[in-house]
């Protein structure tokens, strides 16, 4: 895996690691924090700018309890600035009284910055069918 493979897998387990924490600090360290960021939580519209993916992080961390992850498959592609990593979320959770388990499939986009490799999207769906063919 060259460097900055590593560095973006890095950056992505930092962000799974803020997510587990339900630490909005450490996801917005996570984070890039321009009006161009974007994330589509499952069955959520999109979000679009900081302030707002912040919000949602707020929301949905002030209403769980519990949060674990088991990130497979996890694909990573870089560019000299870019970098995309795909990966399927087994999560575990426990919302509102409710525990869960579900399956997610994730694509996080980062882009290099000063301070290293910052997320600028996350799409994550349901997994409803089996793989494709």
């Amino acid at each position: 895996m060259t460097d900055g493979a590593a560095e973006v897998r890095e950056a992505n387990e930092r962000f799974y690691r803020a997510f587990e924490q339900l630490d909005v600090d450490e996801m917005e360290a996570a984070w890039s924090h321009g009006e161009h960021v974007k994330c589509v939580h499952p069955g959520w519209p999109l979000l679009c700018g900081w302030p707002a993916i912040r919000e949602s992080w707020q929301s949905i961390f002030a209403s769980t309890a519990e949060m674990r992850f088991t990130i497979a498959d996890v694909n990573v592609v870089t560019a000299d600035t870019m970098a995309c990593v795909t990966c399927t979320e087994s999560i575990l959770a426990e919302v509102q009284g409710r525990i869960s388990v579900t399956s997610i499939l994730a694509t996080n986009v980062f882009e290099r910055a000063p301070q290293g490799w910052r997320m600028i999207l996350h799409h994550a769906s349901h997994i409803l069918g089996g793989p494709a063919t």
